[in-house]
């Protein structure tokens, strides 16, 4: 899930940044700080937006900077259990496949697929089953619920499992399809094509 969070810091302005402005220099400060940073109640730090400094700031006897508490708005993509995603398959492996969905990878687990004898073939880039005929690849979008997420409290990589093992889940062309058997789709148009045949002969 996406959302903007506020959030609150002191930054240190050093002097190599005396000449810019005070805003300038502490967004470029929290970008470097924050963006592409996981944090366990916040999830992934996509993009610092929008900052607020306090302009009188403090000194330390020693220290050449000035502090500033600023106050500082930041898109986050926290990865929530049974949130269904859409995304994109980056990477076959021998287990599975790394689906992109926002800023970061989860893994598809060839158990997690569909319910179907499944062969991964890394050389080629798919995933094939061996009874519907279905196929995985990458550049393949999908559907998919979360089933596992670890973030830890100082991670640089969280984890995210998901699953396609659900009615409407997994690439969106098996979803088309679910959705014409379950209204009926199909067959109205099998017979439509038939009658346009009978007239046309």
């Amino acid at each position: 899930m996406f959302s903007i969070s506020t959030l609150g810091d002191v930054v240190r302005i050093p002097p190599s940044l005396f000449g810019t402005t005070l805003k300038k220099a502490a967004l470029n400060i929290l970008k470097e700080k924050y963006e592409s940073m996981i944090n366990a109640d916040l999830g992934y730090i996509i993009m610092i937006l929008d900052a607020k400094v306090e302009e009188m700031g403090k000194m330390i006897a020693g220290d050449g900077g000035t502090f500033h508490k600023v106050e500082f708005d930041a898109l986050t993509f926290y990865p929530k259990l049974q949130e269904i995603v859409q995304g994109e398959i980056v990477d076959i492996t021998d287990f599975g496949a790394f689906v992109r969905i926002g800023p970061t990878d989860a893994l598809l687990h060839l158990s997690q697929v569909m319910d179907d004898y499944l062969k991964s073939d890394v050389k080629s880039g798919m995933i094939l089953a061996n009874q519907s005929g279905r196929t995985l690849k990458v550049g393949s979008t999908l559907r998919a619920r979360i089933t596992a997420v670890s973030l830890g409290k100082a991670a640089t990589m969280g984890k995210i499992g998901i699953t396609c093992r659900q009615p409407f889940l997994g690439a969106n062309e098996w979803i088309e399809e679910e959705i014409k058997k379950a209204s009926g789709g199909s067959d109205e148009s099998a017979k439509s094509t038939e009658e346009v045949k009978a007239e046309a002969s």
